[in-house]
């Protein structure tokens, strides 16, 4: 199908977009242009209305039965199958025939009393050029750069805590994105060891140098693995957690316990965890658990959460800040309307005592 096309006939040019009606009412019962009025509005659900049109061909002179075959070539035998399909919408188009020239006027909705509305303009988005995204920055560059500069103290602290706020709201919302959900628990029989079992395993673990090292990504699925390796030819493995902070070293042995199925012997002071794998130890087809990050994503949150620590203490830095300036400005203000008349009162005193002395 062609949608634009432009023919030249006896003088008269017609021109269409995206329709074939136009060209079918040429070479139907319509013998010249001018008798159709000035201007016709057919509906996209009224094809019924012009279908007579299309059903046969009226050719009166030679240069139209060339035309015919012309277009038969092109395919506009096809618009009779295709019309009614694609016109299937409440909107309707007007033709116009004004000067022996068609024009089609699109995008009118006919109501239910016959009355004609535009239909709905679409907005188009107003694309910025480089030049105005560059003077975009540079204000707001300059705007930041007048609060940073600002000889008013509380300003310049304020600018910096609405920054840190925004930088803590945004690290959180990123730090969502590495919550995993945790895998239904399995049920399992956990086995119960003597003291004399403990001793043992305690004293096995302590001389055995086998060992997992836990680092700054926390638990992820590499430790986990490693774990399980270990147990395929030793019964106990040792976990060392550097860097750890105070409290942190329980933490990973429940985490640990909970992934890996494993028994703490014993926590040391120098953040090492002693695991046992159990009597009836069958090492798993799937090593590393699914609900746990990998090695990189592990990275990415270590990163993420000291940088939230870091803002966060940064953060409380500046609200004492901002409050021991408050409470400057109220000691100021205090003193400013209680020195003058002291100052007075005291230099009266100290001259009437010299005066005394003197004479």
């Amino acid at each position: 199908m062609f949608s634009l096309f432009s023919i030249r006939r006896r003088g008269i040019i017609i021109r269409t977009r995206d329709s074939l009606l136009c060209v079918c009412c040429l070479l139907k019962n319509i013998p010249r242009l001018s008798s159709l009025p000035a201007a016709t509005s057919f509906s996209m659900r009224s094809y019924s209305a012009v279908r007579p049109l299309l059903e046969a061909k009226c050719i009166s002179s030679p240069l139209e039965f060339s035309l015919v075959q012309r277009l038969d070539m092109l395919g506009v035998h096809v618009a009779r199958n295709w019309i009614p399909a694609r016109y299937m919408s409440k909107e309707s188009f007007e033709l116009k025939t004004e000067n022996d020239v068609v024009r089609f006027s699109m995008g009118r909705i006919v109501d239910n009393n016959g009355s004609q509305t535009k239909g709905k303009m679409k907005t188009k988005r107003v694309k910025m050029s480089k030049k105005a995204k560059l003077n975009e920055l540079r204000f707001y560059r300059l705007k930041a750069k007048k609060k940073i500069t600002s000889p008013n103290p509380e300003v310049r602290i304020r600018y910096k805590l609405e920054k840190a706020k925004r930088k803590e709201v945004w690290l959180i919302e990123k730090l969502r994105k590495f919550e995993v959900p945790k895998a239904p628990a399995e049920t399992y029989d956990p086995e119960i060891l003597t003291e004399e079992e403990r001793h043992y395993l305690k004293r096995t673990g302590e001389k055995k140098k086998n060992y997992v090292p836990v680092g700054r990504r926390g638990v992820f699925g590499g430790v986990v693995l490693n774990m399980h390796l270990h147990w395929k030819k030793h019964e106990t493995v040792k976990v060392i957690c550097k860097p750890c902070k105070p409290g942190q070293i329980h933490e990973y042995a429940e985490e640990l316990t909970r992934l890996s199925k494993g028994i703490v012997i014993d926590i040391k002071a120098d953040n090492t965890i002693i695991f046992y794998r159990g009597k009836n130890y069958v090492q798993p087809q799937v090593m590393s658990p699914l609900d746990t990050l990998s090695k990189d994503k592990a990275l990415e949150k270590y990163k993420f959460e000291q940088s939230l620590e870091h803002t966060s203490q940064f953060i409380e830095k500046l609200e004492k800040e901002l409050e021991d300036y408050h409470d400057h400005l109220a000691r100021y203000k205090k003193a400013k309307d209680g020195t003058p008349k002291d100052s007075v009162i005291n230099m009266c005193l100290d001259n009437i005592h010299c005066k005394v002395l003197l004479s």
